[in-house]
């Protein structure tokens, strides 16, 4: 075996122990630089309402009896379409 041929061998066999490794970092930079785009949720509940737009639980109550906030209930929970709220939101942009 040639000289050149050994270092061939060489960068091949260290390529081949370096590929994974870059796969990996490639894959935590996509989810480290993707930490800043949350995904919107389907549906919010109450507890979403009150951190996101500072609601209190009888302004909530209100807002369904009312009918201002649309809202589908399973069982003891309620909860709340985000697209409609998005809509009521653009509506209601002075």
């Amino acid at each position: 075996m040639t000289k050149k041929e050994k270092k061939l061998s060489f960068l091949m066999k260290v390529k081949e122990l370096i590929e994974p490794v870059m796969v990996r970092l490639e894959t935590i930079d996509l989810k480290i630089s993707g930490q800043g785009k949350t995904e919107k949720p389907a549906y919010y509940r109450n507890e979403d309402l009150k951190k996101i737009f500072g609601l209190s639980n009888n302004t909530i109550i209100k807002y369904r009896q009312t009918g201002v906030l649309p809202f589908t209930k399973m069982g003891d929970i309620f909860l709340y379409d985000a697209l409609k709220i998005e809509k009521i939101l653009e509506e209601n942009n002075s």
